[in-house]
């Protein structure tokens, strides 16, 4: 099967999977006598797994680590293990940091008059802004 029908198959770019290719998410996949990939169904598995651990929030190195480890056999079932809390500790983070963002756009918005207005007059009038602002 070639890339294009891969692609459309899996919902995976084209370049993308050429990408994974490249960096090792999956294997080399084999190449017809003129040089065109031709995609098995493991390949397709491979490039569905992938898709899924990335949409799941793991980084491409994480991921890359991941397929490593998964290469090396069982006995890495804790480090994979690790690497997957690793990646949702830092998701987690970031969904704090959004969420201190968020809280602190809603109090703008919600006092507006009293807290940005004041600022904004002072902006025009070339006064110094507050850094809490």
């Amino acid at each position: 099967m070639n890339i294009k029908k891969v692609s459309e198959l899996t919902g995976v770019s084209a370049d993308t999977i050429r990408y994974y290719e490249r960096v090792g998410l999956i294997h080399p996949i084999q190449r017809t006598e003129t040089g065109i990939r031709n995609f098995d169904e493991e390949d397709i598995r491979w490039i569905n797994y992938a898709r899924h651990m990335r949409h799941a929030g793991l980084s491409i190195e994480s991921m890359t680590n991941y397929v490593s480890l998964f290469r090396e056999g069982e006995h890495t079932i804790p480090q994979r293990k690790e690497l997957i809390r690793q990646q949702m500790d830092e998701l987690t983070e970031k969904i704090d940091a959004l969420m201190n963002t968020r809280d602190r756009l809603a109090y703008k918005l919600a006092n507006y008059e009293e807290h940005l207005q004041p600022i904004e007059t002072s902006l025009r009038e070339g006064e110094q802004v507050s850094q809490e602002s």
